[in-house]
């Protein structure tokens, strides 16, 4: 068997025999094609030559010699050169606004340290992400900032000589700053968008809505003042704004705080009336959950709730606000939806008429019985937004209306739904109020629905719904609908007691302090309990109200008043009463008022819906960030509401636990 290391050395022996000789002569002409080719193709004709050895061929043949004898690196930066000093004579006239003023941007601030940026956005990155990105920032740095500088720098000697013509001279620190830095700076080195002198004519105007600018009530001392007297309300406006203000991720304003209308929001289970009253009357001494040295006032009135079967024909004339400012998804298309949910609620003798006001008003629909769903609902189909409002002129139309439709004994109201936008009309809210007051005498009243944000005037809704005798309400969801369209219909268009007022005396022997927690844009005049001509609030059928005092005793650490000098420094006791509460209200078409009157005695239980009262009356609190709360949190709001929930039969109550978590979360 032969070696095979002796047949691998044959092997070599045979591949040397096998290549040829090299030519010379070939090698060479290969060399000189291929560098031929190679000069062909970086553009140059023939070999770069020394400027002595150029031939003189005229101007331009010189130029064009020119050119072919630079080599392609020269080229290069020769191009750059001349793009750098483009930029900088030119992007000053670019940036020209339309009124030809330079808007260039200001000069960037050098920095040093790609940590400044990283800092700002730590929150989102976390630790370990800022650690991952300067480790990244200084790779890059070291990688590229060595080739980068001495170019960067050259092109900052270049454009220094033009950078005090154009008054846009970048500072060298700048030109020469890492790339990495480069980078997270890159914010700071883009202009303005043409047209624009500065950022502040691209930003989005702020809303223009308008709530009642009123106070909360202040500390009463009883010696003093001891008389306290209000209308009712059974609005519930001001609980679905700040829920729509909470689920749009914001915690609402002060203003937009009404803590009647979040208390009155909720039904309660209280005592039906007796004797053929319209509405029973209830005062209860319960503990304050956030301050053990003082006590609340439960003052709770529950309204009859009469048989709708017997209930006289009802004319609806439905005042539809078709404005520019309509043109939203929660405004005009919510609100037709509403609307079909409510014709569902009615009768066959009932009527419907559709009044609408945008430029000028309009009507979209003759009075039409309510059997007729389907041309009502074509009415409403039809309606598009757009112009501007005409408020006045449409309520004149509806009001004209209205009347037409009425006959003895029918039930008319108007129910106006708008963003709250008068652009066009009466002016003066006195005047408004006045020609709404004058045809409330009629009968008609009016109702106002609230839809979409942005420019919602609550201030003006609540001012028309107080004079028309009828209900705000905000409609933000199909839900809310449900539930003031539906649920209440016949609370909100059947009233069972007109300019329902509320007095309380209370008694300086027990009571040193009092305060009444919300109802202030519905305050009233001592005098004005007894005037059977001051208008008041309405109670709807089957319509709960709740009122609440905080009140201190006698002798309560809690008292934040000091005692008179020249006063007694005891009033005798002559009772136990903590105070006397008197109720006037009116019967639908009577102009005499009845009087109701009770003792607010001590001593009082506290059932779950009081609780849950006094949880959503500290809720509100919390919101307009009460001085009165100490250090009573919206974790023990939430404690209180969930225990005492009940039967919470649509939800109502579970969900304002969820908008007190979420508003916890947003004050953090």
């Amino acid at each position: 068997m032969s070696d095979p290391f002796d047949d691998f050395e044959d092997l070599k022996t045979a591949l040397r025999a096998a290549t040829p000789t090299p030519d010379v002569t070939r090698k060479a002409e290969n060399i000189a094609l291929a560098e031929n080719n190679f000069a062909r193709r970086q553009e140059s004709a023939e070999q770069a030559r020394f400027t002595s050895d150029r031939p003189k061929k005229g101007l331009f043949r010189g130029v064009f010699s020119m050119f072919k004898a630079i080599s392609t690196r020269q080229a290069l930066t020769a191009s750059t050169a001349l793009v750098a000093i483009g930029l900088f004579v030119y992007l000053p006239a670019l940036q020209k606004g339309p009124e030809g003023l330079v808007n260039l941007p200001p000069e960037p601030i050098a920095v040093t340290e790609a940590t400044t940026e990283v800092d700002s956005i730590v929150g989102v990155l976390g630790s370990d992400g800022r650690a991952r990105m300067q480790a990244s920032g200084e790779a890059e740095e070291a990688n590229v900032a060595p080739l980068e500088a001495p170019v960067m720098a050259e092109l900052a000697d270049m454009a220094a000589p033009l950078g005090q013509l154009s008054g846009a001279a970048p500072s060298p620190s700048v030109m020469a700053r890492p790339a990495a830095t480069a980078k997270l700076e890159q914010r700071s080195l883009i202009p303005p968008l043409q047209g624009y002198a500065d950022d502040s004519q691209m930003r989005v105007e702020p809303d223009t809505e308008a709530y009642p600018d009123a106070e909360p009530n202040p500390l009463k001392i009883t010696t003093e003042e001891p008389v306290s007297t209000f209308s009712i309300d059974v609005d519930t406006a001001s609980y679905a704004i700040l829920r729509s203000s909470l689920n749009a991720g914001r915690l609402p304003t002060a203003d937009q705080v009404r803590i009647e209308e979040m208390v009155n929001y909720f039904p309660y289970d209280y005592a039906a009336p007796l004797d053929n009253a319209p509405f029973s009357t209830r005062a209860t001494v319960i503990a304050t959950p956030w301050n053990p040295e003082t006590r609340l006032v439960h003052i709770a009135l529950q309204g009859e709730k009469p048989a709708l079967d017997t209930r006289p024909p009802l004319n609806l004339v439905f005042l539809i606000d078709t404005s520019g400012s309509m043109d939203a998804p929660n405004k005009l298309p919510l609100l037709k939806q509403s609307f079909q949910l409510m014709l569902a609620q009615l009768r066959p003798e009932d009527k419907v008429a559709i009044v609408t006001y945008a430029g000028s008003a309009g009507q979209v629909l003759d009075p039409t019985p309510a059997s007729d769903r389907a041309t009502i609902m074509a009415a409403l189909d039809k309606l598009d937004a757009g112009g501007s409002t005409a408020g006045q002129a449409g309520l004149q139309q509806a009001y004209a209306t209205a009347e037409s439709m009425s006959d003895d004994g029918d039930i008319s109201r108007i129910i106006l739904a708008t963003d709250g936008d008068f652009n066009v009309g009466i002016y003066d809210p006195d005047e408004l109020k006045d020609f709404i007051a004058k045809k409330r005498e009629t009968g008609t009243y009016l109702s106002v629905l609230g839809f979409g944000r942005g420019n919602l005037d609550d201030a003006t809704m609540q001012a028309l719904a107080q004079t028309g005798n009828g209900q705000a309400a905000y409609i933000d969801t199909l839900s809310e609908a449900q539930k003031t369209l539906v649920d209440q219909l016949s609370g909100a268009l059947f009233p069972i007691a007109n300019d329902v007022k509320i007095q309380v005396e209370f008694n300086p022997a027990q009571i040193a302090e009092y305060r009444l927690i919300g109802y202030e844009t519905r305050a009233l005049k001592r005098e004005d309990f007894n005037n059977d001509r001051i208008d008041a609030g309405e109670i709807g059928a089957g319509h709960a109200v709740t009122a609440i005092y905080e009140v201190t005793p006698v002798g309560s650490p809690a008292q934040l008043s000091d005692p008179l000098r020249y006063q007694p420094a005891e009033v005798t006791a002559t009772s136990e009463e903590y105070g006397f509460l008197r109720l006037r209200y009116k019967r639908p078409g009577e102009d005499t008022s009845a009087l109701i009157e009770t003792p607010i005695l001590p001593g009082g239980e506290a059932t779950p819906d009081m609780q849950f009262a006094s949880a959503i009356a500290g809720f509100g609190q919390l919101l307009q960030n009460s001085p009165y709360l100490g250090g009573w949190s919206y974790t023990q709001a939430i404690d209180l509401a969930n225990g005492a929930k009940g039967d919470d039969a649509f939800g109502y109550r579970a969900q304002a636990v969820q908008l007190m978590r979420l508003a916890d979360s947003l004050s953090q």
